[in-house]
Parts: C-alpha cells; structure tokens; sequence
C-alpha cells in the first residue's frame, strides 16, 4: 500500500508540467504535438497516444444574450437563484422567461495516453487529456421547464449550437493503473474482474507478444461511500479502432472450423487470446465458445498453448465479466 500512495504522490507532482503542456499546445495540431511537447515537459517518461474518446458532454455555464457570461456553472446558477426564491420554480421561471440568457456545454474528447513504468501487466502510467469546446446551446426557460434537470438539460431543442471561443486541451487525469488496483484491492481482498483479467493477461500468451496497454486503457471512477471512504471502479476499454472484428463460427463449432474463427479474430485484433479478452468485455464473442474450446482440448485438438488452455478452464470454473 506504500508504494500506491508513493505512485499517488509521484503522478501529483508530474500535473503541474501536464497542466502547463496543456495550455500550450493548440487542439487543432493534434494528439501528435501534445506527446511531443510532454516529451519535451517530463524526457523521462514516454507516452504515447493509445485511444481517442469523443461523443460526451458537460454542463457548461450562462450567458446573457450579448455574449457576456454570467456564471461559470449553469448547475450552480440554477440552483443558486432557485433557493433565494424559496424553491418556487414558477418564480423563477417569471422572473427570468423574459430575459435572454442562454446555456452552455463543454462537448469533449478524452485522449488516453500511456506510459510504460515497470515490468508487470499494469505497470504503466495513464494520462487523461480532454480536449473541450464550449458551445452556446438552448435559451433558458425557452422550453418551459418544470424542473432543474428540464432547464438546464433538456431534450431535443430547436437551438443550433454556437461555438464560444476555440477549442482547448484540459488536463484531466495521470495514475499509474497498479497502484490504483493495489487500492482497489486493500478496499476488498477479493479480486474484483479487471483484477482477473490482468491477471488472466499475464497468464496467457498474450503477455509473451504485447503490452497489455498496447491494447487496452482502463477507465476509472470514483465516488464516497455512506462512511465518505473512497469506492474505485475500472472499466478496460479496448484501443481497437472501430468495432471488434466479427467472429466467423457458428454456435457450437469445434475443431478446425472454431480454431480457424480464433486465429482470424486474433490477427484481425493484433494479439493472442484476444477472442478471450473481447469474450470478458463485450458482446464480440459468444461465452459458448469457451465450452467448446476446452471440449476440443480434451478431445486432441491442440490449437491453443497449455498456458491459454488453463486461462480458459478457470473462467468455466468461475466465470466472470469486465
């Protein structure tokens, strides 16, 4: 547990060089100038671009209809000006469905950027970078809102988006994934399943051919419990561009058609076992196949190591699902 708070400590102090790289690299130059310039702010580290995520949003804040901002947060506005009106969200609505003010949001796209930082599985660094673009979007109280969540959220919405200023990168996010599954793991001894499945990586012939984080970035959360104790979760996601590849066997395949389904999904992906990781993750997969897979090894047909065999038999023996 030491260690993880002296990884916690370690990243702490790369943000300020993060931060700084941030505000001076220009969205538009791409992921390609921020891990130039982050070579350039932190030699001793080597990251690299690994995935993209884009497609979210946040609550931005308000504006008047001069393009002057009225507050930084649409949320805490709203809820600031409903309590001075005692909660009476009809006088709130009187007292501003005349005048023009409008809400904003930060539509994003998180980079993932990984650097190596040990020998083991989940020994690397992940860096969070978002690159954010504010847009002017619905006029408040336009829609006749009953709610908070109705006016500062609402669905669908005539309003075309306007953007407000350019583009720019914010940095989000830097840990070293060990040290964050060592945490999660002196929370509850028992392995929650990224904790399998790295472990599953390291037994299998994957390990012996690609990083884990050549492959895959874990996403995290983290919120407080009833005692106010940090809670974790992790989500591996897959640095595959586009879907997965389709697996071509039908249920209930065996021999040399189900090996051949395996080998085209692992080339097509770029490793070993990735039929298995994908099976753990998403759909991409039917679990019918790790039934049919141990029924050919006990039958002769060797077409997977030893090594991925027993990674096989101990998800049948206790399944589980990332």
């Amino acid at each position: 547990m030491k260690e993880a708070l002296a990884w916690l400590e370690h990243c702490k102090s790369l943000s300020p060089a993060i931060v700084e790289t941030c505000a001076k690299v220009v969205v538009s130059s791409g992921p390609g100038a921020l891990i130039k310039a982050l070579s350039q702010a932190l030699p001793e580290w080597k990251f690299r671009h690994s995935l993209s995520r884009g497609g979210w949003y946040r609550l931005g804040g308000v504006l008047d209809g001069n393009g002057n901002r009225i507050s930084d947060s649409l949320e805490n506005w709203a809820e600031n000006a409903l309590n001075e009106r005692g909660g009476d969200f009809g006088q709130l609505t009187d007292d501003f469905v005349d005048k023009e003010l409008y809400a904003t949001r930060l539509m994003g796209q998180t980079h993932y950027l990984v650097a190596a930082a040990g020998e083991g599985v989940a020994d690397f660094l992940q860096l969070e970078i978002e690159d954010l673009q504010e847009l002017r979007v619905h006029r408040l109280f336009a829609n006749d809102p009953g709610t908070i969540e109705e006016l500062v959220d609402p669905r669908g919405g005539n309003d075309k988006p306007v953007p407000v200023g350019l583009p720019f990168h914010t940095f989000h996010r830097i840990q070293h994934i060990g040290a964050l599954l060592r945490r999660m793991q002196a929370q509850k001894p028992e392995p929650a399943p990224i904790h399998r499945m790295l472990a599953d990586w390291s037994k299998s012939s994957a390990s012996s051919t690609s990083a884990y984080s050549n492959h895959w970035v874990i996403a995290t959360r983290e919120h407080l419990d009833h005692y106010h104790q940090p809670v974790f979760r992790a989500q591996p996601i897959s640095t595959q561009t586009g879907d997965a590849p389709e697996f071509e066997a039908v249920a209930g395949s065996s021999g040399l058609e189900l090996s051949a389904a395996l080998s085209h999904f692992d080339r097509e992906s770029g490793y070993p076992m990735a039929w298995y990781f994908h099976m753990l993750t998403s759909k991409a997969v039917p679990h019918w196949v790790a039934d049919c897979v141990i029924e050919d090894s006990m039958s002769g047909y060797g077409y997977l190591p030893h090594g991925d065999i027993e990674v096989v038999r101990g998800w049948l023996h206790q399944p589980y699902a990332v």
